[in-house]
């Protein structure tokens, strides 16, 4: 059995709590590993070594930053079908889907390559006689990421490359469920000459990620996972004065409007739900069909469902592989349950579908007339179905968006510009996409969403991302002759 240990130091380092934690393979059910599982005491040395490590790596030049980030960059690009593989062997999700996953990672490195440019302050030269002001970023010292199972590589690459090249030392904790690649970056972190100690990972369950949340010497701490473990990361977390960004869940609309090309609408559906087996923060989880696009949309995105393969991840033909775990492939059958108990029509049933009969794969699922009283609606089910509700009219479906808890991702089908610009001013969500299913905005923007899908001031990666992992100083200066100063007890002003 496949022991996964913690990285501290430049090396991986078993744990000594006693406590480990399964790992599957969700395409087979098969128990592969098992991951250290720290304790507090775990992460407190850790964390002592992350803040001996970040006071050597914030005096470190720019140049010397991006000169390792742009080796890590190179390292990652070559091998990224080897994180991949990994990825699938413990996520589930198709090559293809995983190997697009470290491609989206792989851009904030390529962003964080520019840290030169992206901290550069501002000057003032005489702001007042002989005086001088001006702006200058700095790291904040030992910073934490907590990470999910979905994207165990993408994610903890939007934190790391950012926060690391800033200047401060990062602490990952990853999911539990497929901890390899986070070992596999640090390796590759390694070999790109990060001095030691500056990217560690330690992994855990619950007393892991309080350790961090509580611990003096963590000034930051970046999350992405469920809205309430999210609300719990950022009000714990700043109640201990640590500064908090914590992406929570989504439940993200496709409005698709009468003139909406159909089969184009229909191929983005399919695509945006299913695709890593819904398993994705920004997966479409509800079709919003305005008039009578309705039925004519419906047809064309069953007429898609028994085309798709679904089998294991390894396999190339497979387009969609297993969920997680048992327990979750549970969950998402009992929404399935209730959502046809509630009135919705059932379309298409994933618990029908032929599918492997080892591993944790349910088939895909696609529900008409649901409304929004249903909790096939109201939830976010993290899973391979697909809610079809009907509007009459645009405002109708866009109240349905704007009264929704949740506002991470949104996306309008037509072929009406207008409407497509009045649709992204009107709706109350961070992300949007006009005939873009899945708006996940490229690493020199920011990523986020509104209401209750983040909790924190500032998205991730991108401008934000930097803002995130540095403070700003403002520094006013003067170098008077010799001789020519004087008693002043007169509030300053620049005259």
């Amino acid at each position: 059995m496949i022991r996964i240990a913690h990285w501290i130091g430049g090396s991986e380092r078993a744990g000594v709590s006693g406590r480990v934690g399964p790992v599957f393979n969700p395409a087979t059910g098969e128990q592969t590993a098992e991951v250290d599982l720290a304790s507090a005491e775990e992460v407190g040395q850790v964390v002592a070594a992350a803040k001996e490590a970040a006071r050597a790596w914030r005096s470190a030049s720019l140049a010397k930053r991006a000169t390792v980030l742009f080796r890590f960059r190179e390292l990652l690009a070559a091998r990224s079908p080897e994180l991949a593989a990994i990825i699938t062997s413990e996520h589930g999700k198709v090559l293809s889907d995983a190997a697009g996953e470290v491609a989206r990672g792989l851009e904030n490195a390529e962003f964080a390559t520019g840290i030169p440019h992206l901290m550069k302050g501002s000057f003032s030269e005489q702001a007042a006689t002989g005086v001088d002001v001006y702006s200058i970023r700095q790291p904040l010292g030992v910073v934490a990421g907590i990470t999910p199972f979905n994207f165990p590589a993408m994610v903890p690459l939007w934190m790391c490359t950012t926060a690391i090249a800033a200047g401060n030392a990062f602490v990952l904790k990853p999911s539990e469920k497929d901890p390899s690649a986070a070992q596999f970056l640090a390796r590759l972190w390694h070999e790109a000459g990060l001095p030691e100690g500056v990217f560690t990972v330690v992994n855990g369950d619950v007393e892991a990620v309080n350790a961090i949340l509580t611990h003096p010497d963590i000034a930051a701490v970046s999350f992405v996972g469920s809205t309430p473990v999210a609300k719990y990361i950022y009000e714990t977390g700043t109640a201990h004065g640590k500064r908090v960004q914590a992406l929570g869940g989504a439940k993200n609309h496709m409005v698709v409007l009468p003139d909406a090309e159909i089969d184009a609408a229909a191929d983005a559906a399919v695509s945006a739900a299913y695709g890593s087996a819904g398993e994705r923060c920004m997966a479409v989880s509800v079709v919003v069909a305005v008039g009578d696009v309705a039925d004519p949309l419906v047809d064309a995105i069953a007429a898609r469902l028994p085309k798709l393969k679904i089998g294991a991840g390894a396999d190339p033909e497979s387009q969609m592989g297993p969920l997680i775990s048992a327990q979750h492939r549970e969950k998402v059958a009992g929404y399935i349950e209730r959502g046809a108990g509630a009135g919705a029509t059932v379309v298409a049933d994933g618990r029908e579908a032929e599918v492997p009969e080892n591993g944790y794969f349910l088939g895909v699922t696609l529900l008409d007339n649901v409304t929004p009283d249903m909790d096939v609606y109201a939830d976010e089910i993290f899973g391979p179905v697909l809610c079809v509700v009907r509007a009459r009219t645009y405002a109708e479906a866009l109240d349905l968006i704007n009264d929704n808890e949740y506002g991470n991702g949104t996306a309008i089908f037509t072929r009406d510009g207008g409407a497509a610009r009045q649709f992204q001013f009107d709706v109350n969500a961070g992300m949007v996409g006009v005939n873009v299913p899945i708006p996940v905005p490229v690493a020199y923007y920011s990523f986020g969403g509104w209401k209750a899908s983040l909790f924190g001031d500032t998205h991730m990666y991108g401008p934000d991302g930097i803002h995130f992992f540095t403070r700003s100083k403002v520094v006013t200066s003067r170098w008077p002759d010799p001789g020519t100063s004087s008693v002043d007890l007169g509030f300053p002003t620049n005259r």
